[in-house]
């Protein structure tokens, strides 16, 4: 039952982009089109999860186990960074075309702050690793749902005659806001 609840908690309750806004900067940029989120959201989901496996794992054995705390947020960025370019390289040879469409916005991975929010999260609510693994999971899902159905809005605004003055990011500001107050009639389940 406690999993149930960290994943519910964390895809629709804690929305990390639409309640704790992490991880704006992909959400505003790579949510023009939904097959382009749908691959934003795999690889972020891929580095989430492994990057919350490995950054858990880094943090109990080695920094907690020789004092190193306080090296937590640079060794992160840096097991982030280097999971990143991992995904970079194997989008490379796998899917050319989604390598092409998420562009500058795949490097931006390493710096989405969604990834190493989590990652410090985790740590933060003393979740054992089953539970870190689950937080990552569902994290991500909310960060993909919250991208794909932003996505299909946008999509379909482009189709609809919009004002000329809300036309772009003012209309995409708007109904980002009001997706986020959508998901928050969520909050009263956990």
């Amino acid at each position: 039952m406690e999993y149930i609840l960290i994943f519910i908690a964390a895809v629709f309750v804690n929305n990390v982009v639409l309640a704790q806004f992490l991880g704006i900067c992909p959400f505003l940029g790579v949510s023009k089109k939904v097959s382009t989120a749908a691959g934003m959201g795999a690889a972020v989901a891929f580095v989430l999860t492994i990057a919350t496996l490995v950054t858990f794992l880094i943090q109990k054995y080695v920094l907690d186990a020789y004092g190193l705390g306080y090296m937590q947020t640079i060794s992160f960025i840096l097991i982030i960074a280097a999971l990143v370019q991992l995904v970079e390289i194997i989008l490379k040879k796998v899917s050319p075309s989604l390598y092409q469409a998420l562009g500058v916005f795949l490097p931006l991975i390493t710096t989405n702050c969604c990834i190493l929010g989590v990652a410090i999260l985790v740590i933060q609510k003393d979740y054992n690793l089953m539970q870190a693994i689950v937080y990552a999971v569902s994290t991500a899902i909310g960060f993909a749902l919250a991208l794909i159905i932003f996505a299909g809005i946008r999509e379909q605004l482009e189709m609809t005659h919009i004002p000329k003055g809300l036309k772009g990011t003012p209309i995409a500001l708007i109904t980002a806001g009001l997706l986020a107050m959508a998901f928050m009639g969520f909050s009263g389940i956990v």
